[in-house]
């Protein structure tokens, strides 16, 4: 069934998501590009002719498909720093417009950072900006270029496209290089080739409003034509289809012969069928413009909503409070950097909406359409926003580019149901980028921006995160509370987020939680907390990230278990049921991701606040958030990547369970441990605990419930470990599975007897020689050339590629250790 789903959404968004339009002929042109990760000496070393197999013809390029990140692995190579600087794209194209006086375009929907594009040496366009959508026409280059006799004799007919991506430092861009996450490189989302007929739709603005109580709604558009003639401009004819396909409204607008733009003031519709996170009907709103060539049809999907934010109160939709239970999201996987596929972000947020996730806010620029589209689809609610993210402000050029690129997020998004908020910026207190931090200026272009998001655009809400001199500018603002982390204890949440809300008139928390190393877990996770101030405090200042120097936090000197988090996340989620004024929150993020600034961590270069690591795979605070925001079914033990408990005989140790049942049975090697019943401020796991004394050696242990006359059940196998262990003497290296041609191999810390030390936290280094290569560079607990053990072992995997490969695990001051794969 979910494998269907995710089929239904992946041709959704192949076809929805792209072909808005018809009147126009489209394809991506993402296959088999060449690619150099460096720079040439100008654009006639792209394009010069060379022999095949001529010794000379240097540099090397390699074949890529798009989308393609020249950062995929080397933002979490542990040894260098991420590459910044230029990278060429090549390919030679078929280009045939079929209409009369039509226009050629490139269209790409998302290139980092600064983008060039050149039809053979004729530079014909260029783009500033990482996450914007943008066109480049290339009609006249191309015309120009095919009655040359090198388009004929050296290229064939075909017409060369070189493009020079290029994400170098510049401290008069945004976003600034001091923030914490990868600036990538490459043309890391689609590139398409588009032949529009000479009048023709460019966008849609479809305004869509309804009151409260969903009696009636309205729907004003305004047209922007890209018109190349000077011919009359035929009828434009409007159809608004309902969520079932049915019409149920239409018109015809006349426009005159000059027209840019054809503006409608009104389409009405009597009991609009409500867009919401439980039922997100979309509306299909036809445009229809008649013109010499064809019909040109452009084809956008709209929803009828209405929210409010009450004056230091909660969040209504359509007339009703709904707690925004949120997350983030940095564009960033394992083993692609930004550049993920279609199929990955549909995963990725389908994951989310099991987790229960209602709200999100994407950080820090502008995201995919397709990951848009998934929002509108799936009934999530959106804070989207641009990446003026910390280091200060620039001048005139850093300031045109926050405007075009406000602009050009809210042109290009307008139309989505799921959007309620444009973010200005994250982080404008933290200074850096230059000598002189002006908080004067930060605030006077702060204003500029908040005047200008609502001129393009009234029916939304501005917002910021972190800059408390300007958090009287926008609309709704979020102050920085990391309660339990970077300072205070988690326990002083609701306090904090009372004091802050009495500050603001709409109040909305965003970015909360911890750190965890996937696979670490601690048998007395809260035992930091005894060293931590309470009630001081729950903000973020400068130097708290850091694991080094200053008073003692959570952040520093915690162990970074997923113990610790699922407990921080539990304390959170029960606070917030019993906070009738809160209009939401939204954790921080939902996956791992790469960042530059964060060498030391764990995983080196991984910001690891996720609930589901940098490939998907979930952490166990995943579980957390589904038995407090979902209703459907599920029970889940803590601790399925927790092989080996440890401590005394006849201890009593803690099983915890969580769910969303009203009860769950608790069975340990057998025996009934009894029903208890969920409870929610019952912390932790609302209730769902039981103390149970663990034999030596291998326990069984499962929960079960029962729903809607269905037995649910989940189990786990724990080894309990009574032996104690002194400081790790030795390693061994182990084979622990193989899947056709990947062996996974772990490494074990041992003391001087030969007890494994379960609380080691030894940096190790993996290498591999001979016929196997390293699953490295993922950003991952078990896809990193170097880790730091999670309770006395780490993992790693290895592709083989012939008859025998040697790996090492390197530790300091312990013998190397090494497996043979064969």
């Amino acid at each position: 069934m979910v494998i269907f789903k995710y089929y239904l959404l992946y041709t959704f968004f192949l076809i929805g998501t792209f072909c808005t339009s018809q009147g126009q002929q489209a394809s991506r042109i993402d296959k088999k590009w060449e690619f150099l990760k460096s720079d040439l000496g100008g654009i006639w070393e792209a394009v010069r002719p060379v022999g095949k197999g001529d010794p000379e013809s240097v540099p090397l390029w390699e074949t890529v498909d798009l989308p393609h990140c020249f950062n995929a692995t080397d933002a979490v190579d542990p040894d260098v720093n991420y590459y910044q600087g230029p990278g060429w794209y090549r390919k030679n194209l078929s280009i045939e417009n079929p209409y009369n006086k039509g226009r050629t375009l490139l269209h790409f929907e998302g290139a980092g950072q600064k983008t060039a594009v050149y039809v053979y040496t004729t530079k014909v366009g260029e783009h500033v900006g990482g996450y914007d959508e943008w066109t480049i026409d290339i009609t006249d280059a191309v015309k120009a270029f095919k009655e040359t006799s090198i388009c004929k004799e050296q290229f064939k007919g075909e017409v060369p496209i070189s493009i020079r991506a290029d994400n170098s430092r510049d401290l008069e861009m945004i976003p600034s290089d001091l923030a914490d996450f990868n600036l990538y490189g490459g043309i890391y989302r689609h590139l398409n080739l588009q032949y529009i007929p000479a009048l023709s739709i460019d966008k849609v603005f479809a305004h869509t409003e309804v009151d409260e109580k969903g009696k009636e709604g309205k729907i004003a558009i305004k047209t922007r034509l890209l018109n190349h003639t000077s011919e009359k401009i035929g009828k434009l004819s409007v159809k608004l289809l309902d969520p079932k396909g049915r019409e149920v409204a239409n018109l015809e607008e006349t426009p005159s012969i000059s027209a840019s733009e054809i503006n409608i003031e009104a389409l009405l519709v009597k009991k609009p069928q409500l867009w919401s996170p439980d039922k997100p009907d979309l509306y299909t709103l036809v445009l229809t413009l008649n013109n010499a060539d064809e019909p040109y049809v452009s084809t956008t999907k709209i929803g009828f909503r209405h929210f409010e934010f009450k004056e230091k109160g909660p969040f209504l939709l359509n007339g009703k409070r709904l707690l925004l239970r949120g997350t983030h999201r940095h564009e960033d996987h394992a083993g692609v950097g930004a550049a993920m596929s279609d199929a990955m972000i549909l995963k990725e947020m389908d994951m989310m909406k099991q987790m229960g996730v209602n709200f999100i806010r994407l950080g820090h620029y502008q995201q995919s359409r397709v990951v848009l589209n998934a929002c509108d689809s799936l009934g999530i609610l959106v804070w989207e926003e641009i990446p003026w993210c910390r280091g200060g402000i620039g001048g005139d050029v850093y300031k045109e580019q926050a405007r075009r690129m406000l602009t050009n997020m809210i042109e290009q998004h307008y139309n989505h149901p799921a959007i309620i908020i444009w973010g200005l910026g994250n982080e404008n207190d933290w200074p850096g980028d230059f000598s002189v931090f002006d908080k004067e200026k930060i605030r006077d272009f702060m204003m500029e921006l908040n005047d200008l998001s609502h001129q393009l655009d009234s029916s939304r809400k501005t917002a910021i995160r972190r800059c408390d001199f300007c958090k009287d500018i926008v609309d709704v603002y979020s102050p920085s509370i990391w309660a339990g982390w970077y300072r205070g204890l988690y326990t002083d949440y609701k306090q904090s987020s009372e004091d802050e809300m009495k500050k603001v008139n709409h109040f909305l928390h965003v970015e909360w939680g911890g750190d965890s190393h996937a696979r670490r877990h601690a048998e007395n996770p809260d035992k930091i907390l005894a060293e931590v101030t309470g009630g001081k405090g729950t903000d973020e200042r400068s130097g708290d990230a850091s694991l080094f120097g200053g008073a003692a936090r959570v952040s520093k000197d915690g162990d970074w278990s997923e113990s610790y988090i699922c407990n921080l996340i539990d304390w959170h989620l029960k606070e917030q049921e019993t906070m009738p004024w809160l209009t939401g929150s939204a954790y921080w993020p939902f996956k791992d991701f790469s960042t530059p600034v964060r060498p030391d961590n764990p995983v080196p270069y991984v910001n690891q606040k996720g609930v589901v690591e940098r490939n998907l795979n979930k952490k166990e605070a995943y579980y957390v958030f589904q038995s407090y925001w979902t209703n459907t079914p599920m029970v889940h033990i803590y601790g399925h990547s927790w092989p080996i408990r440890w401590g005394e005989k006849e201890e009593e140790k803690m099983i915890k369970v969580y769910s969303n049942a009203e009860e769950v049975t608790l069975i340990v090697n057998g025996e009934n441990y009894g029903t208890k019943k969920r409870n929610s401020q019952d912390f932790p796991a609302a209730g769902l605990r039981w103390m149970v004394k663990l034999k030596e050696g291998t326990n069984q242990i499962k929960a079960m419930t029962k729903i809607g006359g269905k037995v649910l059940t989940d189990e786990i196998n724990q080894v309990y470990q009574t032996a104690k262990w002194g400081k790790p003497q030795k390693m061994i290296f182990e084979k622990i599975h193989q899947q056709d041609d990947v062996a996974t191999i772990q490494v074990s810390f041992l003391d001087a007897k030969g007890v494994k030390c379960l609380d080691a936290q030894n940096w190790v280094n993996f290498s591999a020689a001979g016929d196997g290569i390293l699953i490295a560079d993922q950003g991952t607990s078990d896809g990193s050339r170097k880790v730091q053990a999670y309770n006395g072992r780490a993992i790693i995997k290895v592709k083989l590629t012939g008859n025998k490969c040697v790996v090492s695990a390197k530790s300091d001051e312990l013998k190397t250790a090494f497996v043979m794969l064969e």
